[in-house]
């Protein structure tokens, strides 16, 4: 059942009124392919903008804090804990893992979606000038716990 449409069929705000409160969790990622010489400039620190890492952590962070001003029916959310853990991948790729908390009315999983995604551009817009090659792979949720639906992992790499 598409939950977001209301009995005619149109778009709507779900209704979390009656919902229980309880710790909710969620875990995505997302990949960034590149050059081998992108990843090499990444980890020894020569990027001209500066630690593209630490950028890229920080505007995650950012971007799961404001997921409902991006996505349209999206409830605001007070987090508890947002983590974004970038991995170099030899030899050509970063690894994002994007995980967010709460104790609420409903699930934090767009939230580690758009952690990981936001990081992922950001990786790009830092090197597009060396390396507009790069491509953005493998967004998706891994893990999320809490709430009606119950816990979901995915139990396999795709």
């Amino acid at each position: 059942m598409l939950t977001h449409l209301d009995s005619q069929g149109r778009a709507n705000m779900v209704d979390v009124t009656d919902k229980q409160v309880t710790f909710r969790e969620a875990v995505a990622e997302a990949q960034v392919r590149m050059l081998p010489e992108t990843l090499q400039m990444i980890q020894q620190g020569g990027h001209p903008k500066g630690d593209v890492f630490a950028v890229a952590r920080i505007a995650g962070i950012q971007a799961a804090k404001k997921t409902h001003e991006l996505i349209p029916l999206c409830h605001p959310l007070l987090l508890t804990g947002v983590k974004v853990e970038l991995t170099a991948c030899e030899p050509d790729s970063v690894h994002i893992q994007a995980t967010c908390k709460l104790s609420g009315q409903t699930g934090v999983e767009m939230e580690a979606l758009t952690a990981a995604s936001v990081a992922a551009l950001t990786i790009y817009d830092m090197c597009k000038a060396v390396d507009r090659g790069m491509s953005i792979e493998a967004v998706r949720l891994l893990e999320k716990k809490g709430g009606k639906s119950g816990h979901f992992k995915v139990e396999h790499d795709a």
